[in-house]
């Protein structure tokens, strides 16, 4: 039905680089495509560790980098990976798919291994490895046994902070991730998320695709990747996260063993904001059958107060629950779409709310009136004490059920405290959602849910 959590999660791009089981619950890579960094986003959001369990240690080395651990006692796995404060939308215009080329030539080669060294040293212990890019992180991460925890930190900090970049193998990769961008572009339901990004934030790297244009990526050497990584690199802005059973003082002292080597860096690289927000329209035609549609708009980034409510306000209005105000309305009621989503990503500076939905081109006019008519229902509408109540236990119960995942909660550790620098807990974020009034909902829905204030991308079918 496409209504699970992961739609509750919907942005950023995952790169599921080594194994297609890989990732959040062992998902299809084109879920953990759209899915995997938004349960990150999630859980940055209300970030903290379990109810049972809120304790997590950070020791920080004399070069800057930070080692997290969180030690769980009852489990056999160790999740463990580096998580840099580096994104696409730290590309020049001509490096777009810069970031998104290091992920993947990582694996190619180090001065200590060749790429066939790299891709088996832990899937030959039952392990994992994997990487992803998104806007503003890349990270390189890996699962194995406890006892095959230090094999992985290893490799990691090799992959990380070693890579050579070989000449015939960016030639190859190249080759791969063109294969890799015409993929999305035959999948209109992903390639409509990309191009609307370029809408909503135009001439910014917010706007660039991820994987870059076909152009930029041809035009890659090892002077650029070299060049990209030297600007942007800053050892204070990286995060070398884990959760296990293993005492933190072992942690550190593996970790002390594989990164205090590494030279200290800092950067004064600066982002730019994004500004000067006008709504735009486009119609594009494409062979499809099915009519795509995004509607959406900036939204609150990660250090605004509202940025909590917000998130409980799209929520109700779309999220991945059955019952979403969307989802009863276009689906259930009318029958018009499959399934519709809303979503918001916040970033550090800025954020994004989006609505995407797939329909019959002769049905599209029809379900664009009733998301308006939605919209409209909560600027006017006050929530009720029961549907209040109703919408703070819905997200409360799947904030907890999302922190299930000792993996996903590693990530999120590692992604919070370059974020905002701390990991709340998950008992402070229930409070907070306790405290958010109906009068809340009803002013952000009044300042954001304004149908002139959105831009919208449609994918119509070619005319024969």
């Amino acid at each position: 039905m496409g209504n699970g959590l992961m739609k509750l999660l919907q942005q950023g791009r995952t790169q599921d680089h080594i194994a297609d089981k890989s990732g959040l619950d062992n998902q299809e890579p084109g879920l953990l495509r759209k899915g995997y960094h938004q349960n990150i986003e999630l859980r940055q959001l209300y970030r903290r560790q379990n109810l049972y369990m809120e304790d997590y240690d950070v020791h920080t080395l004399p070069n800057g980098i930070r080692i997290a651990h969180r030690q769980v006692l009852h489990t056999q796995i160790a999740h463990c990976g580096i998580m840099l404060d580096i994104g696409s939308r730290d590309e020049q215009s001509h490096q777009q798919g810069l970031a998104h080329f290091w992920e993947h030539m990582a694996f190619k080669g180090t001065a200590r291994r060749k790429s066939y060294h790299i891709i088996t040293k832990l899937e030959t212990i039952g392990g994992e490895l994997n990487a992803y890019t998104t806007k503003e992180k890349v990270c390189f991460h890996a699962s194995v046994l406890s006892n095959h925890f230090e094999k992985a930190t290893d490799l990691l900090a090799d992959i990380t902070f070693q890579s050579i970049f070989p000449e015939k193998q960016i030639e190859r990769e190249r080759g791969v991730i063109l294969e890799e961008m015409a993929m999305y572009y035959d999948s209109p339901e992903d390639a409509i998320q990309d191009d609307f990004d370029e809408l909503i934030y135009p001439n910014h790297p917010l706007g660039g695709n991820i994987l870059g244009t076909p152009e930029t990526v041809e035009s890659f050497n090892r002077e650029d990747l070299q060049r990209f990584i030297a600007e942007n690199y800053d050892t204070h802005r990286i995060i070398f996260s884990s959760v296990s059973n293993l005492p933190f003082k072992q942690v550190v002292k593996i970790a002390e063993k594989y990164f205090s080597d590494v030279p200290a860096q800092h950067t004064d690289r600066k982002r730019r904001v994004p500004t000067d927000y006008v709504p735009r329209q486009a119609r594009v035609e494409r062979p499809i059958t099915q009519a795509q549609c995004a509607i959406g708009r900036p939204a609150y980034g990660l250090t605004d107060p509202r940025r909590l409510p917000f998130f409980m306000l799209v929520n109700l209005l779309g999220g991945p629950g059955m019952n979403s105000r969307l989802n009863l309305n276009l689906r259930e009621k009318n029958g018009l779409v499959y399934s519709i989503d809303a979503s918001y990503t916040p970033y550090l500076d800025t954020g994004f709310l989006g609505i995407y939905f797939g329909t019959d081109l002769k049905k599209m006019d029809r379900a664009q009136t009733l998301i308006i008519k939605e919209l409209k229902r909560l600027r006017d509408q006050p929530l009720t004490t029961l549907q209040l109540h109703q919408t703070k236990e819905q997200l409360i119960g799947q904030l907890a059920m999302a922190e299930e995942s000792n993996n996903s909660f590693m990530l999120m550790m590692a992604k919070s405290l370059l974020d905002i620098d701390r990991v709340e807990a998950l008992n402070d974020i229930f409070n907070d959602i306790k405290a958010v009034t109906s009068a809340q909902l009803q002013d952000l829905a009044q300042e954001s849910f304004v149908e002139d204030q959105f831009s919208s991308l449609t994918f119509v079918p070619e005319k024969v």
